[in-house]
């Protein structure tokens, strides 16, 4: 059985930055991360495969975010710069099972493992 394990999520002034850690998996395992905000659906933001070789990042965060991987501390990061209030979400990494190094997934319905999540307060 898989368990992720998310941290790193806290309040932060708009500008700022935080990083986001998700352990649990290793290399055999395409990564993603989402977030939630109240009321609203929850939307891929970031996803990695599973060399680490090819990423993809949602319109709303490239350029201030980051995901990478560290297979030897099965461990996935989420680098998060230039915050904005509108970033404020649950934020939750996620697992999938894969045979091909270089694919990765954004679809939330593509994953099979989840984290609990780790909340992400940006004040204005």
């Amino acid at each position: 059985q898989v368990q992720l394990v998310e941290s790193g999520g806290g309040l932060v002034q708009a500008g700022g930055s935080l990083s986001l850690s998700c352990a649990g998996t290793g290399r055999t395992f395409s990564m993603g991360w989402f977030r939630q905000a109240p009321g609203k659906e929850r939307d891929v933001i970031a996803a990695i495969s599973r060399s680490g070789g090819n990423t993809y990042y949602a319109d709303s965060v490239k350029g201030r975010f980051t995901i990478s991987r560290d297979n030897a501390k099965n461990t996935v990061y989420l680098q998060m710069n230039n915050l904005k209030p509108e970033d404020t979400a649950v934020y939750y990494c996620a697992a999938r099972l894969t045979l091909v190094p270089a694919n990765l997934y954004t679809r939330g319905d593509d994953y099979n493992y989840w984290g609990q999540g780790t909340q992400v307060t940006v004040s204005s």
